[in-house]
This record gives C-alpha cells, structure tokens and sequence, in this order.
C-alpha cells in the first residue's frame, strides 16, 4: 500500500487527472479590497466560487473536493468579519444544503464543533451531513474551525494503537482520501496549517488568481498539471 492512501485505493494512472483535490481558497479579502467593497463581500464571492468549482469537479472526475474554509486562526480577525462570516456559513448552508442535494452531493465538515462555534451552526452543519450522507456523486469536505495541528493533538488524545492506519481513524474524518493534489490560489505558497498529516505525499500547485478569480479554466489547468507529473512515493 502506498503512503498515506487506502487499501481499497489504486494510484492513479499515469496522465490520469486527481480524483482526491483540496484546495486553500485564498484571497477573498484582497479580492473585496481592490474593488473598493467590504471584506464579507469578497468571502460572498469566495463561497460562490466554491459552489461553481465544485460543479466542475464533479463533471471532470473528482470523486472528493475538500475547501479551506475557516481555521483555528482566523478567530483572531476582526469581530465584524468573524461575526459576517459565521452567519453567512449559516444562511448558506440552510439555503444550499437541499440543492446540493439533488445534485448528488454529499457534504461533510471537519474541524472542531464545540465553542466558540456556536451551537446554532453546528446542528446546520449536522443537519446537512445527514441529510446528504447517502449521495455518491462527489464528496464535499468543508475544513471549519480546522487546524492541521489541533487535529493531529486531537487524534492523539484518544490514540492508542501502533500503526498509521490505526491513527487514521481518529482524525476528523477518516473516510476523506489523502488529497492527490493541492491547489492554492492568491500566489502564496505555503500550507497554512492544512491537512498536515493527509498532505504529506500530495502534489502542489499554486495559481496567481484570488479564489473568487478562480475559474474552471484555472481548475482544469491545475489538474492538467498533476496529471503530466509522475509521482514516486519516495520510490525512483
């Protein structure tokens, strides 16, 4: 079995595009900023963005798209933008939960869910895993309140076994694949905290555009470009 993956999973076939992406939506503050709008505006077209790629994801291949959509950190930002940001994830999720679901969505959320999360949000947000678990078209993993630290320290916590697989199974959510390809966008290049354990073979581009700039056109690059590299898993 190769590093970081499942049993029931074979690599890809060389040329082939990733089934397994997540993405670092990033930039929709400085996308607000240069047009002269407030920054919830900005993550209002983020999340627009969201909706629309995951779209073309499920028409180009990808079994599981996975979005960086709050962190541990960004508790420390502005309690005018945290506060906008929580009632949007809110209002979003209760108007766009029942038609993700007719398209065959299934949705989960990985991070933590107890405080400062407010209660409220976390029966949406469980409300809309239940509602969608049973659909197969392509899987929509939204990291909120995640920290790639904080789920390992988490895991540990409650680990009491011997292998990688064993540990596995005490992350947020064990079922999520190990990205094949992780996109940034806004030209940054770092991981920021995310998916520190699930990332740890993963492929890496990073675009110039601010998330809510990220276009299918840009998508279907992105996976043009993993699909033309050939991955070793620490093999020659």
């Amino acid at each position: 079995m190769l590093p970081g993956t499942h049993e029931r999973d074979a690599p890809p076939e060389p040329g082939g595009r990733a089934r397994y992406v997540a993405i670092i939506t990033d930039g929709n503050g400085r996308w607000a900023q240069r047009r002269g709008l407030p920054v919830i505006a900005g993550h209002e077209a983020g999340a627009d963005t969201v909706k629309a790629r995951l779209r073309d994801a499920a028409q180009l291949g990808v079994r599981e798209l996975t979005v960086y959509s709050f962190s541990t950190e960004n508790w420390s930002r502005d309690d005018a933008e945290v506060a906008g940001l929580m009632e949007m994830f809110g209002r979003r999720i209760e108007l766009e939960t029942p038609e993700l679901h007719t398209e065959g969505v299934r949705m989960r959320f990985l991070g933590r869910r107890g405080a400062p999360v407010a209660a409220e949000l976390v029966q949406r947000m469980s409300w809309a895993e239940e509602l969608t678990g049973a659909n197969d078209r392509i899987t929509l993993f939204v990291a909120f309140n995640y920290g790639g630290r904080a789920e390992i320290v988490d895991a540990a916590r409650t680990f009491t076994g011997t292998t990688e697989a064993e540990f596995r199974e005490h992350l947020y959510a064990p079922d999520m694949h190990d990205p094949e390809l992780v996109i940034r966008t806004s030209g940054e290049r770092r991981l920021s905290n995310y998916l520190l354990w699930q990332a740890a073979y993963s492929e890496f581009v990073f675009r110039d555009e601010l998330w809510p700039d990220f276009s299918r056109t840009a998508f279907e690059a992105s996976l043009d470009e993993f699909a033309a590299r050939r991955r070793r898993f620490g093999g020659r």
